[in-house]
């Protein structure tokens, strides 16, 4: 034992003392307890029971309280458990060890708790049990204390009151019975006391007398006489059942008592009684037993007195007399068969009584022997009653009282039995037989000679009967007499009735009939016994006649039920071996030698044929081998050495098999080399073909199939085989070709196994025989009439084609090699091929033709020395196999045909010439495709299961040997094509069947090639790929099967390329396999990650970019578990290896994005997303311009990309810089790439895209979010964009993938202007402003910057909108990005940012962040620029300087002022850049003094009287405007000059007061209403009126009062005046016509006459004669009036002028 074992029980043990001393330890202080309350407080309990001693109060008090706990103790143990039942244990314990010191306190303290009134029937069964243990242990104990507690334990045993009563009594009689031991007499008389005659004791006081008498035999017996005479008295009083069972078992108990007393009667030391004076006292008993109460009707009572009679007649039979009077009564008891009582208990007692009375030689009275016979033959002859539980047990018993009557009776016996014989009844009969069996083999004493012949009488008389069950029982009998030394009295009627049973039951059983299946079976257990007769007959009988001899030997000739077949061969064996080696009977041993066998081949060819099933028949093979041993010399002497030898071992063999064991092929093969053998011993002779005729003649006499039929085919080939002479070889192949039912299978094929294993040593005669036997039948293709040669076997025309098409193949399997490569082609395959074309081509027919093709090809393959041997054959054979495979279905199995399709091009494609690549691919993809389509079979049908997985491993064989003509990588990746399809199936079975197949065929390619042929680039990656998304597959098979696969790829890439894949990794997919087990697909695919992440390590970029190829190409293909774990390797892959994959991403990105819209499950969509943000992470530009390379319109997978994009917050403002930055790169010179980063980073995007991604972007982000910092750089990217979309960047760049996938026109809404004014709309609305939103609706900003006319006005209003917003928290950044793209390169991004600065330039935010210097010199080159818009842009710009910075206009006034002058004085200088400059002019000198013009204001005073008659009317206004506003500025340095300018200005300003214009009009009043102090005439002054200055009678009298004054003061001012009037009306505009004519009138009015004469009238008429013509009236009325007043000055002038008119 280990200590582990030891110690186990050690530590319970203990543990339980140490639980035992603690609870000892509470009871005792529970007990102290209690004896002190007890002294304190006496129970009322106890007053009445007595004085106590002074120590005992204390005890009684202890024991009590103990008594106490074990009863509450005993209430709580059936619910609390063990630990309770402890404490009662250890509470009965305590007082049993206190009785140790003090036994009489502690027994009179429970003798007194004992009387206590009303104590529960529990506390005196615990106090009864206490006293018993303390008598025990104490022994000799105080007389008082006894004699009180016999008292009371008697008065208890005698108060039975039912159940409770009945346990009180039981403890009560054990507890005397106890006391019995030490205080016999005390007890004793106490129970003697209660025993009185003629009066019914109690029930327990017998009890208690019994046990007594158990205990105390020899204490007992004096008071046994007296007790069994009281008992006596009591019988009659006992009426209750109860009570006589009591007696009855009490007297069981005496009886058993006095029979040890009788056998130990040395060891007695009391009076002697004799067993006479036992018996004379038992025989009342005995007889009151049986006459009275034996036929009470209580069966409980019966049964009670028949156990109680067996020990009574064991005391009463041995006495002469009373045996005699026993006999008496045996008619009592044989009346009871016919009561309910069980039967074995009577026939026992009978038992005891019959075979009492053969030992005493005193038998039964012959007067009853009829009533015994019958009672007990029923017995046996019917069947028992439901009710007797020992049937068995009763006939074992009747059949010893019925060998005990065959001894007194014999004769009386077989007459009865014979009397019985005659009722003719199958039951009485078998019976009765079956009796006189058991007499025949009654063991020693054996029967005499008179009862046997007496019993042999009887069952001669039954002979004749012939029913299946009497049979047997005369059979056995037969066996019986042979058995029991009666041989001689079976000689003659015994060995016949043998011999007849024999043949009849084989008769029986091999002509048996339907529907008789419980007959056949009697039949069989007659033949059975039967056999067990030959073999006790032959085996113990000597001098057995010869003709017993023969009938056993034709037996196994000519019997066609095989079972019997090995006790009849043991039994010859034992017959030959008898009559050759008994001395004393060498006549008859020389006799028997020469009887008269059957043929020697016949006897053989019979012989052989059985043993080729050796254990059928209870191994009929080693006793067949044993008789041809022993008749070697009889069958043939020749063979008998070579037999001596060689049919021990062949015994040897099958002795140490079983049939469990052996192997049916090893022993024949041992048989045919033992045949073989034989038939060397014979050559010369005519002895194999004689043994071949016999085979042949035998064959009808097996059914088929048989395995002794199939054997008998075999031996027969191999002996024709052996044939001298070919002739008669002939006719024995065409006779058996006749005679063959090719219908029947086994039949065709044992033929063709013959003619294939004779064509060994006779091909040629093989060949012709099929060649004639064609012939003969008539084979063609019109006539085939087989059916007139076998009436009782039409043939099948078809049936016949298969069966020759494989006789050709076996042929070629069996006959010599030399001879095979010259008959192979012709006329073997050619005859295959003929016989199969020419037919029907069902099923049968294809099995034959491909069974044919697979020997044909195994045969020539297994020749050694083919060197170079071309199979002719061989194309014309593949193309009719393939062309079978294609015709199969492909949804189900029901014919191995596909399966032997494949095997027989596995075995061509070994046979030169070998296929080509394409033919080996073609046909790889047509056997794939026939049985990887097939669905698995059911559980319920095993055969097709069978088929079905040779199915499968044909196709494994035949893509092995295709492809070992192929094992390099692109054979590998040829079978992998053809695979992928299958592996990637939405079927299940399926993709099961592909997997497999390929981890069958990687195994292969990797030990036959291994490290030798690496893999190509990107090779691995892609068969990676197609398997890895198999470990999630939901088929655990597949699974596990794809693990595999990937497995072995592995181990192949590490193996070529020399990489690290330790123990480790090994270990951890070992693991990961075993956890594939599960169900649980969440843990699986968590498995797979694993697996990916130790393969990933084995992949170099390359091949990470074919894996992650052929993962997203499979997108899709199958189910969603599918796309799941491809996304789960990709993802895998990418997170493990991204920082190295720079060079592969946009490969990798080009494969996602490829397959991303076939990816219809959101989940997997969201994985494949999540790795491309991740490669966005670590190489934004590449994937940026990836993704900015798709086409518009954006489609969902698109979409969905950067909506991801957006949820990530911080990853969307990145790309949202990225993103403007790409619409910013236009605008910036191209720089040269410094890295790859660069290169897609510059790499050409369609801006529209950018637009939409931001504006996508920007709308899907968070709207808690705000994007404040990046507002500015947006709103300025995209109006750059805005702008450049207006000018002749417009046009996007034409990019190779929008040309490879566009073809058509986008939608109308998704243009460059639409898009980035929605993308502006969302960020403006970002701002949460909606005063600034509401104020951009209803300037309508948004619609301004849709047209190209009014872009920059929306620009403008965009920035002053901006400007003026108090959230203007951006407007810094963006001053900075403004000044930016003013220094741009591209024209409309500088357009674009002088459209918001010169809105800038009006706000101090330029000044305030210190930007106007920067603003100003980026102004001042805007200025100088050729482009019209930019120059005005840039003037307008300077100019708001005024209204943002007016303190720095001085500051820059110069560069303003030149600015200027540039716009109105330049060379080709438009309009709108000189009404500008004007503009500015007009904003400048505001802010500016006199002194800080200079020189620039004369050329300025210049500049705008030389735009007061220019057609523009803005310019025409501006020069006013700027005009006026010198005229504010002049002091006194600049007013001389500014005094003439004015004179200059004088008549123009006049004039265009009525300019077309009225803006114009009112600025050219108000300008020369502020010059008029310039005159320096205050009446002049004074006649101004302002306020209606420009009203034309106001205008007529200011004109009027000032040529008067200049009439007066400056005569010639005036005439210059009117000369230079009367240049304007030729003017282009009509009103300034109109007013030159009305100013000359006015002045010719005032003109005085010195000046008149100087006037040339005649030309001053003719101009105005001309305006005669004008096409305005009011031109013509004008000019007629002013040639009115000119005719009237002419007149004047002609009076005035003193010579008159020249």
């Amino acid at each position: 034992m280990c200590i582990g074992q030891r110690t186990e029980p050690f530590f319970v043990v203990y543990f339980c003392s140490v639980q035992e001393r603690s609870w000892r330890k509470d009871l005792e202080e529970e007990m102290a307890e209690a004896a002190t309350e007890s002294h304190e407080d006496p129970s009322d309990e106890t007053e009445d029971l007595g004085p106590l001693e002074p120590d005992d109060s204390g005890t009684f008090q202890q024991v009590t309280n103990l008594l106490n706990i074990m009863e509450s103790e005993s209430t709580k143990t059936d619910t609390e458990g063990a630990g309770f039942d402890m404490r009662k244990r250890l509470a009965s314990v305590i007082i049993t060890e206190k009785a140790t010191t003090e036994p009489s306190v502690v027994m009179n303290a429970l003798i007194r708790c004992l009387q206590v009134p009303e104590i529960s029937t529990q506390r005196k069964v615990n106090i009864y049990n206490i006293l018993q243990e303390i008598i025990q242990q104490e022994g000799e104990l105080e007389e008082r204390c006894v004699q009180r507690l016999v008292t009371i334990a008697s008065k208890e045993m005698r108060d039975m009151l039912e159940m409770e009563g009945y346990m009180r009594a039981e403890v009560a009689s054990d507890t005397l019975v106890a006391l019995s031991r030490n205080h016999f007499s005390l007890v004793m008389y106490e129970l003697q006391h209660h025993l009185k005659p003629l009066n019914l004791t109690e029930e327990f006081v017998i009890v208690t007398l019994a046990k007594l008498a158990n205990g105390n035999v020899f204490e007992f017996m004096p008071y046994m006489g007296i007790t069994l005479a009281t008992m006596f008295t009591m019988l009659r009083l006992a009426n209750e059942a109860k009570m006589r069972q009591v007696i009855c078992g009490a007297m069981e108990t005496f009886c058993e008592t006095v029979q040890f007393y009788l056998r130990h009667l040395e060891d007695s030391v009391y009076p002697v009684m004799t067993e006479d004076q036992f018996a004379v006292k038992l025989f009342p008993m005995y007889r009151y037993f049986v006459t009275v109460w034996l036929r009470n009707n209580n069966p409980e009572v019966k049964l009670g007195v028949i156990k109680s009679l067996k020990p009574m007649l064991s005391l009463l039979l041995p006495n002469d007399d009373l045996r005699e009077q026993v006999y008496d009564y045996i008619p009592l008891l044989l009346a009871e068969y016919q009561g309910s009582l069980e039967a074995l208990f009577i026939t026992q007692v009978l038992r005891q009584i019959l075979e009492m009375s053969v030992i005493t030689n005193s038998p039964v009275p012959q007067m009853q022997l009829h009533t015994i016979f019958t009672e007990l033959h029923v017995q046996v002859c019917s069947r028992a009653p439901a009710q007797q539980q020992y049937s068995s047990q009763n006939l074992t018993e009747i059949v010893h009282c019925f060998i005990a009557l065959a001894r007194s009776y014999p004769k009386e016996l077989m007459k009865f039995f014979l009397s019985q014989m005659e009722m003719s009844k199958e039951a009485v009969r078998v019976g009765t037989l079956a009796l006189i069996r058991a007499v025949v083999s009654a063991d020693e004493p054996k029967m005499n000679i008179r009862t046997i012949y007496l019993a042999v009488r009887v069952v001669k008389n039954t002979l004749s009967d012939t029913r299946s069950k009497v049979r047997m029982a005369i059979l056995r009998i037969i066996g019986q007499l042979a058995l029991s030394g009666f041989q001689d009295r079976i000689k003659g009627w015994g060995l016949k009735y043998v011999s007849v049973q024999l043949t009849l039951s084989t008769y029986k059983l091999t002509n048996r009939r339907d529907n008789f299946y419980q007959r056949d079976l009697e039949e069989k257990m007659v033949h059975k016994v039967t056999m067990d007769t030959v073999r006790i007959i032959t085996s113990s009988v000597s001098g057995m006649t010869n003709e017993f001899w023969v009938r056993l030997l034709c037996y196994i000739m000519e019997t066609d039920y095989t079972e019997a077949l090995t006790p009849i061969c043991v039994s010859l064996t034992n017959l030959a071996e008898r009559q050759l080696h008994a001395k004393d009977e060498e006549a008859n041993a020389s006799k028997s030698r020469h009887v008269d066998l059957p043929a020697p081949q016949k006897l053989l060819a019979r012989l052989l044929v059985l043993m080729s099933s050796p254990y059928k028949g209870e191994g009929r093979g080693i006793a067949m081998l044993n008789l041809l041993k022993t008749l070697s010399q009889s069958i043939a002497p020749s063979m008998a050495d070579m037999w001596e030898l060689e049919i021990p071992l062949l015994v040897k063999y099958l002795e140490e098999h079983t049939e469990f064991t052996w192997n049916q092929k090893t022993w024949e093969d041992k048989l045919i080399q033992f045949l073989r053998n034989s038939l060397k011993k014979t050559r010369g002779s005519n002895w194999s073909l004689r043994l071949s005729k016999e085979l042949n003649n035998q064959i009808e006499s097996f059914d088929s199939p048989s395995l002794e039929k199939g054997f008998l085919y075999r031996a027969l080939g191999f002996t024709l085989a052996t044939g001298l002479e070919a002739d008669k070889v002939e006719v024995l192949l065409l006779e058996l070709l006749y005679k063959t039912d090719y219908s029947n299978d086994f039949d065709r094929e044992g033929v063709i196994l013959c003619f294939g294993l004779c064509a060994r040593g006779q091909a040629k005669t093989v060949l012709g025989v099929l060649h004639d036997f064609e012939e003969r039948i008539q084979e063609s293709e019109q006539s085939w009439q087989i059916g007139a040669w076998r009436k009782d076997h039409p043939w099948r025309r078809e049936t016949v084609k298969g069966a020759l098409m494989v006789m050709y193949s076996c042929v070629a399997s069996y006959c010599h090699p030399q001879m095979l490569l010259i008959h192979v082609d012709n006329p073997i395959t050619a005859k295959i091929i003929h016989h199969y074309s020419s037919s029907c081509q069902d099923i049968c027919l294809k099995l034959a033709f491909m069974k044919s093709v697979v020997q044909v090809t195994d045969a020539i393959k297994n020749i050694k020395d083919l060197e170079d041997f071309q199979f002719a054959q061989k194309a014309t054979l593949t193309g009719i196999i393939m062309a079978i495979i294609k015709a199969e279905p492909t949804d189900s199995l029901v014919s191995p045909v596909r399966t032997m399709a494949m095997d027989a091009l596995s075995y061509l494609s070994k046979l030169k010439p070998f296929y080509a690549t394409e033919e080996s691919s073609e046909l790889m993809d047509i056997s794939i495709h026939s049985v990887i389509s097939l669905q698995p079979p059911g559980d319920s049908n095993e055969s097709i299961k069978t088929l079905y997985t040779n199915t499968l491993h044909a196709l494994e064989q035949l893509m092995e040997g295709l492809m070992q003509r192929h094992l390099d990588p692109k054979g590998l990746q040829e079978m992998v094509h053809l695979l992928e399809k299958w592996i990637l199936s939405e079927k299940e079975w399926e993709r099961e069947k592909a997997v497999n197949l390929h981890l069958h065929l990687m195994k292969i390619y990797v030990q036959s090639v291994g490290v030798c042929i690496p893999l190509k680039l990107g090779q691995f990656g892609g068969l990676v790929g197609l398997i890895a998304p198999g470990t999630c597959d939901s088929h655990r098979k597949t699974r596990l099967a794809s693990m595999d696969v990937l497995a072995s790829l592995l181990d192949l890439h590490a193996s070529q390329t020399c990489s690290s894949w330790g123990a480790s990794k090994e270990l951890e997919l070992e693991k990961c396999k075993e956890d594939l087990q599960g169900s649980d697909m969440e843990k699986i695919f968590s498995i797979s990650s694993r697996i990916s992440k130790v393969a990933c390590l084995q992949f170099n970029c390359d091949e990470v970019v074919s894996l992650v190829q052929k993962l997203c190409e499979n997108f899709g293909a199958m189910d969603l578990q599918h796309d799941k774990a491809s996304v789960t390797w990709i993802c895998t892959f990418l997170q493990m290896r991204v920082k190295e994959l720079e060079d592969k991403v946009p490969e990798i990105l080009g494969a996602i994005l490829a397959h991303l819209p076939t990816v219809d499950h959101r989940e997997v969509r969201r994985l494949l997303i999540e790795g491309l943000l991740l490669l966005a992470h670590y190489h934004q530009e590449t994937v940026l311009t990836a993704l900015l390379r798709q086409p518009l319109p954006m489609e969902s997978h698109l979409t969905e990309v950067w909506l991801a994009v957006a949820e990530n917050v911080p990853f969307a403002r990145t790309m949202l810089h990225a993103l403007m930055g790409r619409l910013q790169a236009r605008f910036t010179p191209r720089a040269n790439a410094a890295s790859k980063a660069d290169i897609w980073r510059l790499a050409a995007v369609d801006p529209l895209m950018t637009l939409c991604t931001i504006h996508l972007l920007v709308e899907r982000m968070d709207w808690d979010n705000r994007l404040l910092d990046l507002f500015p750089d947006l709103v300025y990217t995209l109006l750059l964009q805005l702008g450049s979309s207006q000018g002749p960047e417009a046009v996007s760049p034409v990019l190779k993938t929008w040309r490879l996938i566009h073809t058509g026109t986008l939608p109308e809404e998704v243009n460059l202007q639409r898009v980035t004014i929605r993308s502006m709309q969302l960020l403006f609305r970002r701002l949460n402003s909606e005063s600034l939103l509401c104020t951009l609706e209803e300037q309508g900003v948004w619609t301004l910057l849709e047209s190209s006319s009014t872009f920059l006005q929306g620009v403008s209003q965009l920035a002053r909108l901006c400007v003026q917003s108090p959230q203007g928290y951006y407007r810094q950044r963006l001053s900075e990005l403004v000044l930016r793209g003013m220094a741009s390169e591209a024209l409309s991004c500088r357009i674009s940012s002088t459209a918001v600065c010169m809105e800038f330039m009006s706000d101090p935010i330029l000044h305030q962040e210190k930007l106007l210097k920067r603003a100003v010199l980026m102004l001042e080159k805007g200025a100088e620029q050729e482009d019209e818009v930019l120059r005005m842009l840039s003037l307008r710009a300077l100019g708001n300087m005024a209204l943002g910075a007016p303190r720095k206009v001085r500051q820059y006034r110069k560069l303003l002022l030149e600015k200027c002058l540039c716009s109105l004085r330049g060379p080709g200088v438009s309009t709108s850049v000189t009404s500008e400059g004007l503009e500015v002019l007009a904003k400048v000198l505001v802010e500016l003094r006199e002194g800080d013009l200079g020189s620039t204001f004369n050329a300025i005073s210049e500049q705008c009287r030389a735009f007061f008659d220019n057609e523009s009317e803005l310019l025409r206004l501006k020069a006013f405007i700027v005009f006026g506003k010198l005229a504010q500025v002049v002091r006194i340095s600049k007013k001389h000059f500014f005094k003439q300018e004015v004179k200059k200005a004088w008549v123009p300003l006049m004039l265009h007061c009525q300019d077309p214009c009225s803006d114009a009009a009112q600025a050219c009043v108000a300008t020369m209403f502020q010059c008029v102090h310039f005159w320096g005439w205050r009446a002049l002054e004074s006649s101004v009126d302002h306020s209606d200055a420009a009203a034309p009678k106001e205008m007529i009298g200011f004109q009027m009062t000032l040529c008067s004054v200049l009439t007066q003061k400056k005569p010639a001012v005036l005439y210059n005046f009117l000369l230079e009037t009367m240049t304007y009306v030729k003017s282009n505009l009509s009103r300034i016509r109109i007013a030159a004519c009305n100013l000359a009138g006015i002045i010719m009015k005032q003109m005085s006459a010195h000046y008149l004469k100087k006037l040339d009238f005649p030309a001053l008429r003719n101009s105005l004669q001309e305006l005669q013509l004008d096409s305005d009236p009011g031109v013509w009325r004008a000019a007629l009036e002013t040639l009115n007043i000119l005719d009237t000055c002419s007149q004047q002038r002609l009076l005035a002028s003193p010579e008159g008119i020249p």
